[in-house]
């Protein structure tokens, strides 16, 4: 468990991946330490046990638990996985810990990503994680199912037009242009605003 301890030097949060969701020695571990822990859920996890697996974490007293839903095996040949966002109000009903979805791994395929990314906000889920790659062709992995940064910026503007209807936000993100200035990028109206050094 030496690298737990490594991951939470340099990451702002430690991720269990959907093959750990019951390495419980891991688990305990990820709940002691000092940073938030995003729990996959298995491939063939029922609900239960995807709670159970956060249950361990915060067993060793850290309650910055995020679930994440990343699809299930099924009969499907059509994707990967099975994108299962029913799991998303049955946790919310259940659990106090914010859900959010991955279509990227939930399909394998980039041109499911954006319409499972709006089903995932029209159900209620607290967030996405989606894969953006310049080129996805030559990634080292995962390019097949990584959105290009265009269509990555489509899906934001249609997510931003989705959640209003639902009483919802998603925040603009401004990320430092340079270190120690007020410099910034917006990543939302990929605008630049000027600031002093």
């Amino acid at each position: 468990m030496k690298a737990v301890s490594k991951v939470e030097q340099y990451a702002d949060v430690i991720q269990i991946g959907a093959r750990n969701m019951q390495n419980f020695s891991l688990l305990k571990r990820a709940g002691r330490a000092k940073k938030p822990v995003m729990v996959k859920r298995g491939m063939s996890a029922t609900l239960e046990e995807f709670l159970m697996a956060a249950e361990y974490v915060m067993s060793e007293g850290n309650y910055n638990v995020i679930l994440c839903e990343r699809g299930v095996r099924t009969f499907a040949d059509h994707t990967r996985n099975t994108l299962d966002l029913s799991v998303v109000p049955a946790v919310q009903r259940l659990s106090h810990l914010p859900i959010v979805v991955d279509p990227s791994h939930g399909t394998g395929k980039r041109n499911k990503v954006t319409p499972l990314s709006r089903a995932a906000v029209a159900v209620g889920a607290d967030g996405l994680m989606v894969e953006v790659h310049h080129d996805p062709d030559r990634a080292l992995s995962d390019g097949m199912q990584s959105l290009y940064p265009d269509q990555f910026d489509d899906l934001m503007v249609q997510l931003r037009q989705i959640a209003p209807v639902l009483g919802r936000t998603i925040p603009t993100l401004r990320i430092p242009l340079l270190a120690n200035s007020s410099s910034t990028w917006d990543a939302t109206t990929r605008t630049t605003t000027a600031g002093s050094l």
